[in-house]
């Protein structure tokens, strides 16, 4: 597995990361190519090389025509996106960066998320921040993107909102559950657009990761900063062949709850953060039937799932204990078929691709739509994933 892992000791944005791609081998002329599809002829890409305290960098520059609107809602970005001829699995992944951003904005503002309109994102450069990086990516062959704790920074930002603590209230929604911290530097070293960026692509937050590197590329800042104000993508080869993980198992058993209630329970379980949530039935004191209650879940997420069973079942007791598990690399991939895209799980194990299974969702909805059997869906997702899995295995 192919791992690209961002130090972010200052920080990171949508520019930094752009320029830390390129930095580390991204083709600047595929990378023009690309921009073409967004269809948005006024707006071009200069890189250049710049020192940033002995450390040299790439610096990724924005240009075109002086725009009259600044401020896009989501739909007209949206619009944007899905107006372009970039492939589909890239207008998915930044629509929804996109989005995570809208939703962030939307909280912290009371307004609905139609109603956002963006700022710092709302121009065209942030959207090709965004889709340029997460294309990049792709076309590096990174598999999976590791992030070091963030260094965010401290002061003040000034903002169309006024003046605003750093990080940015949006800037720190959208890095919930991840790890952060400050030197103390007076600078925002996280923006909006990069925290969505890294906290919707990154499966990993921590420490460098076992692996043998094969290319660094750095990305440059804004400020001139005592320290390199610069983005470091290290991209190599990890040692594990798979994704191993510490886990936390948290179970209570339960003999008086309505059965219906079950439902609900597990949906906002894993609206909570839960990897998995399932239900065994036992046999407790007095012979009395029972259901078991499992989740699997990150550590991060073991108060809020605690405090939810406490109040929201019937339970009075929870127990819980960690685990280490193994799993294969996983991957949503769309694949086009005679009845529409469908949305495929990919699972390699060694690199090698082991099992492509169809979303449920999308079959049913194809299947609705079409006003078809989902016997017939499934059945040209079958034909369709043997097709592409071998195809896919000709290439490893």
């Amino acid at each position: 597995m192919r791992i690209g892992y961002f130090d972010c000791f200052s920080g990171a944005s949508g520019d930094m990361i752009l320029g830390a791609l390129i930095d580390a081998g991204l083709s600047q002329k595929g990378l023009k190519e690309e921009l073409e599809k967004l269809r948005i002829p006024t707006v071009r890409i200069r890189v250049k090389k710049i020192n940033k305290s002995g450390i040299l960098a790439t610096k990724v520059i924005i240009e075109g025509k002086k725009e009259e609107k600044h401020h896009r809602n989501l739909k007209e970005i949206v619009d944007i996106v899905e107006k372009s001829s970039i492939e589909p699995e890239i207008k998915e992944k930044s629509i929804d960066i996109f989005k995570r951003i809208a939703q962030a904005e939307a909280k912290i503002h009371h307004v609905p998320v139609e109603d956002i309109h963006f700022h710092e994102i709302g121009g065209l450069d942030s959207v090709v921040d965004i889709v340029c990086s997460v294309w990049g990516i792709r076309e590096l062959g990174i598999d999976k993107i590791y992030v070091s704790r963030v260094n965010v920074g401290t002061g003040f930002v000034k903002c169309e909102h006024g003046i605003l603590p750093v990080p940015a209230p949006a800037t720190l929604l959208l890095m919930k559950e991840k790890p952060i911290y400050s030197t103390g530097v007076e600078r925002e070293l996280l923006t909006p657009t990069g925290a969505a960026i890294l906290s919707s692509l990154g499966s990993y937050f921590g420490p460098l990761p076992e692996m043998i590197i094969e290319k660094v590329g750095y990305g440059a800042g804004k400020d001139d900063l005592p320290h390199p104000n610069v983005l470091r993508l290290i991209i190599g080869r990890s040692l594990t062949n798979s994704l191993k993980e510490r886990v936390v198992i948290i179970e209570t058993n339960i003999d008086d709850m309505n059965p219906q209630l079950y439902d609900y329970i597990m949906e906002r379980l894993f609206d909570l953060g839960a990897r998995e949530v399932f239900l065994t039935p036992i046999i407790m004191k007095k012979n009395r039937p029972a259901t078991l209650l499992s989740i699997i879940s990150s550590f991060e997420k073991l108060n809020p799932i605690i405090e939810f069973l406490i109040k929201e079942t019937t339970s009075i007791g929870v127990r819980w204990h960690e685990e280490e598990r193994l799993c294969a690399e996983r991957e949503v991939i769309t694949v086009k078929t005679k009845y529409g895209n469908l949305r495929f799980k990919l699972a390699r194990w060694e690199g090698k691709p082991v099992n492509l299974s169809p979303e449920y969702d999308d079959c049913k909805r194809l299947a609705l739509k079409k006003g078809i059997s989902i016997k017939e869906i499934f059945d040209e997702a079958k034909r369709v994933a043997l097709s592409y899995q071998t195809g896919l295995k000709d290439r490893a």
